[in-house]
């Protein structure tokens, strides 16, 4: 692992990150959204995979990065409309992540193995895919799911949960039986485990 271009690559990823006009808010603490989430994806990552390789953790961090510059509100309504918006995302972090990493001097190989981690592909075969799938439905239940709780009904939320469930290795899971959740969120989870 080369720790010098790793912090580079960090580095530049965060500065991208901090752009995002979002501002995500926990804790009385304030940072730009894209940039929170990658910190807390990539802790994630490190605490699922204490030995994470390097395109692991190149691709923790670079997972959304960009994300505020294709507002959901530029897609038609509906899910064939997010499904689309949400390929067009992911190619879009795999291009900004694969700019940035070429800029630092990764070698086609690593830049190759994080886009593939970042698009997802092989998910359920490549544990490393898998891997960012469970710290990104732990960040989903860790931090967002009490604002969505908020706008949907429970109907809805539980089909979500049941879906996030159903992404999710068991250590994933095990994991994720450990967050603490609100009496709702609780409540909602537990009816959407009984399912």
């Amino acid at each position: 692992m080369d720790i010098v271009k790793l912090n580079k690559a960090f580095s530049l990823f965060d500065e991208y990150n901090r752009r995002d006009p979002n501002i995500f808010k926990t804790d009385g603490h304030a940072e730009p959204s894209t940039y929170f989430f990658a910190l807390k994806l990539y802790g994630w990552v490190t605490t699922l995979n204490p030995n994470a390789s390097e395109a692991l953790l190149l691709a923790s961090r670079s997972q959304h990065i960009g994300r505020w510059e294709v507002p959901r509100s530029t897609y038609p309504e509906g899910r064939v409309g997010y499904l689309k918006w949400r390929s067009d995302l992911s190619r879009l972090h795999a291009q900004k992540a694969a700019d940035i990493l070429g800029a630092v001097g990764y070698d086609s190989d690593t830049i190759d193995h994080v886009q593939d981690i970042i698009l997802k592909r092989k998910l359920k075969t490549d544990t490393e895919v898998q891997t960012i799938e469970d710290a990104l439905c732990l960040v989903f239940l860790e931090f967002q799911y009490d604002d969505l709780i908020a706008k949907h009904s429970d109907e809805k939320i539980v089909r979500i949960l049941r879906k996030t469930w159903g992404k999710m290795t068991d250590q994933g899971k095990k994991v994720a039986l450990t967050l603490n959740f609100t009496e709702k969120g609780t409540l909602l989870l537990d009816k959407a485990l009984e399912g």
